[in-house]
């Protein structure tokens, strides 16, 4: 808890700034083959807050992976909020259904990838990027899932598709890529896709290995899985999202903040980085 204080310009003016943010949700778990997307990734600054008014921040979880080919997803992750400012999570990567039907990735801030199926959409737009779909046949390599840069690419009858690169952003005083997608797995032995950047899980081992999950705190996507007949393998779970507030350096600390942001003063900015939901007051 930060003791309370007025924002005051450096001439001595009472005044509320106004702030920029990074809100960023949690990633979408994997599936046995298509992999998680990305959690939505939003950014922006001259977001208006006023002096003693309690800001509400929820940073969201990333979805589980599953171990099946029942024809489901994994889990999508959970949304994560700033004010009025929400990011939605990333969607779930697709597991094979019963009989070898195709299954499409669930939509999300990235859409997961597919499995015999479409990937999923990128919904609400602007958030990131679809997922990656899978053949129906062959090998079956999974889709990528979408990331906050790119779209995740497509599996092939041989070759799972590549997560989506996240976004960088330097809004916490250093580079860090945030939002990757994860990357498809195969049945068999085909060839695992590539993670994205910024946070995005691996795929399993080839014919018989877990997808790794995404990376904490970046929102990245799940691995998808890769088996082989009778030897299911789960799909990882998604990273868990972030929101980073700023503003410059000239105004006075936040009155109050509950959760235990980090704080940093640097670089001409008071900046709060919350891992974990809480709340934040000007």
């Amino acid at each position: 808890m930060f003791a309370a204080k007025n924002f005051f310009l450096a001439g001595g003016a009472l005044a509320t700034p106004t702030v920029e943010y990074l809100v960023v949700a949690g990633g979408g778990g994997g599936g046995s083959t298509g992999a998680g997307g990305a959690g939505g990734y939003r950014t922006a600054s001259g977001l208006a807050v006023s002096r003693g008014t309690p800001y509400t921040v929820t940073v969201g979880g990333g979805g589980a992976g599953i171990n099946n080919n029942t024809g489901t997803t994994g889990g999508a992750g959970s949304d994560s909020v700033f004010s009025s400012i929400t990011s939605t999570g990333g969607g779930g990567g697709a597991s094979l259904g019963g009989g070898g039907a195709g299954v499409a990735g669930a939509s999300g801030g990235s859409g997961g990838g597919g499995m015999g199926g479409a990937g999923g959409a990128a919904s609400p737009s602007g958030q990131g990027n679809a997922g990656g779909s899978g053949p129906g046949s062959g090998v079956y390599g999974g889709g990528g899932g979408g990331g906050a840069s790119a779209a995740g690419t497509n599996g092939t009858t041989s070759v799972g598709g590549n997560g989506g690169n996240g976004t960088a952003s330097s809004i916490s005083g250093a580079s860090v890529t945030y939002a990757g997608g994860g990357a498809g797995g195969t049945f068999s032995s085909g060839t695992v896709g590539t993670a994205g950047t910024g946070g995005g899980g691996i795929a399993g081992t080839s014919g018989n290995g877990n997808g790794g999950n995404g990376g904490a705190n970046l929102g990245g996507g799940g691995g998808g899985g890769s088996y082989s007949t009778g030897l299911t393998r789960s799909g990882g779970s998604g990273g868990s999202g972030i929101v980073i507030i700023r503003y410059p350096s000239t105004y006075a600390d936040a009155a109050s903040t509950t959760g235990s942001p980090t704080f940093a003063n640097t670089g001409g900015y008071k900046i709060y980085t919350f891992t974990g939901s809480g709340s934040i007051t000007f």
